[in-house]
């Protein structure tokens, strides 16, 4: 029979849980910077898919979340959440670009949640579909300037530790 402490275990093993991973977390100033560059280019992605979405779809045309001030809190929120999350991750993960991944993914389907709710209340199905489009473009914004511009540090010594490794 399987256990609640045998299911944690299993994740814990599937996410590569590591208190000594064999790299070091990003530079602070790293993921500062692709932090405010993921905020940049996800409002800018958000602006250009609203302009698309409300062309594409003209009834969507003075939809409430279209509006700046209404995603762009949110798209912030949400980008803030995971530049902090990027480093903590790196830090107790062997695999951190991996687990990133597929957390990046679990958000933006729970993300989709409100989406849905508000679809089920009768808003338009076109405007929910660009609302669904933007938290997916948000996240590949976000996780690959994570990823890229701030990635993982080697650790001196990492190369013997991986050879000891490999050998067992």
């Amino acid at each position: 029979m399987t256990t609640v402490a045998d299911v944690i275990e299993r994740l814990w093993v599937w996410a590569r849980i590591d208190f000594d991973p064999p790299h070091r977390p990003p530079a602070w100033w790293r993921v500062l910077l692709a932090t405010v560059l993921a905020i940049v280019g996800s409002l800018l992605t958000d602006a250009a898919l609203v302009v698309v979405g409300t062309h594409v779809f003209a009834a969507t045309t003075g939809y409430s979340h279209f509006q700046f001030a209404d995603y762009a809190k949110l798209t912030v929120i949400g980008v803030l959440i995971a530049g902090a999350g990027w480093p903590i991750v790196t830090r107790y993960c062997t695999a951190p670009r991996r687990l990133f991944f597929w957390l990046a993914i679990v958000v933006t389907l729970v993300l989709f949640l409100p989406d849905l709710y508000i679809l089920w209340q009768g808003e338009s199905a076109q405007a929910i579909g660009v609302l669904m489009v933007m938290h997916v473009a948000i996240a590949l914004v976000t996780y690959n300037l994570l990823v890229h511009l701030a990635p993982v540090r080697v650790r001196a010594g990492a190369e013997e530790r991986r050879a000891v490794d490999v050998r067992l």
